[in-house]
């Protein structure tokens, strides 16, 4: 269990290493194949320096490698520039935004898709200015308005992956606790309930509401989201959010576990179609 991009760099210098050893080369030899120091490439293996796709493609040529769907996926976790990166934009703001909330920010513009279960607030990628902008205020009460504005400017950025081609395909499951709890106020919340019933309608996502009355679930535990990547589901990793970090799960026993509490989560909450009239009703006072 590590941080965001620690754990790529670990298991995909792990890989490499695996590869390197397979095809009975020590790490000077690699070194020496591809024109580098012996220490890059030992930096390299143990994650401790990050590494360019450009670069494991040059060892994957040196150590015969030429399987593609391999190639791939190491490739991925160099984080190649593909269909599924989209464009680094948070980098612009690495002054202003701590580096477990950029790992996220990283992890959800290279997800083909994201299932997240929430207890207490509306997902960030569904959330309106005004709703962003109570939460965040009451996360962080000691933020000045100009750094409060930019992490607000941020969220909404980060709701972009839903109008990209392809665009992040979101399955959420909300505690009704959500839809019940008064963010910034009946006005905002009036909002933030239409904005919910818009978004379920886009055919990239897909909202179910947990109600009150089906009691204890194993979601109770908290909150978590579960990044899917195209291709393999070997890069899938759950998150989940602490007050002062996030840790990453990469395991396969730990996936399997995640996925399946969301499946039995989605088995208890409303359908989507029923959800939009449950949303209509506390819209509605009901």
């Amino acid at each position: 269990m590590q941080n965001g991009p620690a754990v790529r760099r670990r298991k995909l210098g792990a890989e490499l290493r695996m590869l390197r050893t397979g095809a009975g080369l020590t790490s000077g030899d690699a070194a020496r194949l591809v024109g580098w120091h012996q220490s890059k490439v030992s930096r390299i293996e143990t994650g401790a320096s990050g590494v360019k796709p450009a670069d494991v493609r040059s060892l994957l040529d040196a150590y015969g490698v030429r399987d593609g769907h391999l190639r791939e996926l190491l490739l991925m976790l160099a984080g190649s520039d593909g269909a599924g990166d989209r464009h680094r934009w948070w980098h612009a703001y690495r002054g202003v935004l701590p580096p477990t909330y950029r790992d996220f920010i990283s992890l959800e513009s290279q997800a083909s898709a994201m299932r997240t279960l929430e207890t207490t607030v509306v997902p960030g990628l569904l959330q309106t200015p005004e709703y962003a902008r109570a939460v965040t205020r009451a996360a962080v009460p000691d933020l000045d308005e100009q750094r409060l504005d930019t992490l607000v400017e941020v969220r909404l950025a980060r709701q972009d992956v839903l109008r990209s081609d392809p665009p992040l395909e979101l399955c959420a499951v909300l505690d009704e606790a959500v839809l019940r709890r008064e963010v910034g106020g009946p006005g905002v919340m009036a909002r933030q309930l239409e904005r919910l019933t818009e978004a379920a309608r886009l055919p990239q996502v897909r909202l179910q509401v947990l109600p009150f009355g089906a009691g204890a679930h194993v979601g109770l535990t908290g909150p978590f989201v579960i990044f899917s990547f195209p291709s393999t589901s070997d890069l899938d990793v759950v998150v989940l959010d602490q007050l002062t970090s996030s840790l990453y799960l990469e395991r396969k026993e730990d996936l399997k576990a995640y996925s399946e509490a969301f499946d039995t989560l989605r088995i208890h909450a409303l359908s989507p179609e029923d959800s939009l009239d449950y949303i209509a009703g506390i819209g509605d006072g009901a």
